[in-house]
């Protein structure tokens, strides 16, 4: 089952990127996104294997792992351990993505991200609550499974910390040029 967070552009079949949370109960193949650049990354569960038409294989065994794939390629995912919950940003093809996981704690966590004209940030919040500063001095707290977007240049944050002193939080970023 798949639940859209964010379409752009917002009706039609085609989009030209999506952000979109996956619950896998069953191993199986995925659907065929041939127009699309897929990012995944594990945000519950035990972990997966994915096996690619090509004869490509990639696991996601912990909480914050990435795939990157080609939409086009027939995909076989194996649970490993039951079911699994995924985050997915799919880019048609082919704009240029950037698109990274960091793992913040509290005493290390603060890093600058901004959104420049044409283009869209995205900040997921895959464990921890993080807080985002603005460079006008506000503050947003992103629960866990939150989505900030900034776009086209709509601010910049000068601040991201987690909230976690022992354990690590994972943070999903991607910047979409448009």
């Amino acid at each position: 089952m798949t639940h859209e967070a964010i379409r752009v552009p917002r009706d039609g079949d085609a989009f030209a990127w999506r952000v979109s949370v996956a619950h896998i109960d069953a191993s199986g193949p995925f659907s065929d996104f041939a127009a699309y650049n897929r990012k995944m990354v594990l945000i519950k569960g035990d972990g997966m294997e994915l096996k690619f038409a090509d004869g490509g294989q990639c696991s996601l065994r912990r909480v914050g792992d990435l795939a990157e794939f080609d939409g086009a390629l027939a995909t076989q995912c194996t649970l490993l351990g039951g079911p699994c919950v995924d985050l997915n940003l799919m880019v048609a093809k082919p704009q240029a993505v950037s698109v990274a996981v960091r793992w913040l704690t509290g005493t290390d966590g603060s890093l600058s991200a901004s959104a420049s004209p044409g283009e869209s940030t995205l900040i997921f919040s895959i464990d921890d609550v993080v807080t985002l500063a603005g460079s006008g001095g506000e503050t947003l707290h992103l629960e866990p499974w939150d989505l900030a977007i900034m776009s086209n240049g709509s601010g910049c944050i000068t601040r991201l910390e987690s909230r976690a002193t022992s354990i690590p939080g994972a943070v999903f970023f991607a910047t979409i040029g448009h």
